[in-house]
């Protein structure tokens, strides 16, 4: 299953609490649910204003409709070729 990096624009994410961090996760769980096994969050990496979202998916539309469904807007899009890492060099 292809990978991507999802790039979202959401004011004051940075600043959440735990609990509401626990219900953006849910939200996002439940709209994953919604749609199938075909798309999977793997994580995500939060800062000013903003997150990278690591997903696997069958294509670029499942990510539009997980969007969609779970409110958290897609500002960009970018399938991963491969991974490059330390152990790479080795």
């Amino acid at each position: 299953m292809p990978k991507y990096v999802i790039e979202r624009e959401v004011p004051g994410v940075h600043e959440l609490n735990e609990r509401d961090r626990k219900a953006a996760a849910l939200q996002s769980v439940r709209a994953l649910r919604d749609i199938g096994t075909q798309i999977q969050w793997i994580h995500s990496y939060v800062s000013e204003n903003r997150t990278h979202c690591i997903y696997l998916s069958d294509n670029e539309e499942l990510i539009h409709e997980h969007a969609e469904k779970s409110g958290f807007p897609v500002k960009r899009i970018y399938q991963v070729d491969y991974l490059l890492e330390p152990a790479t060099a080795e």
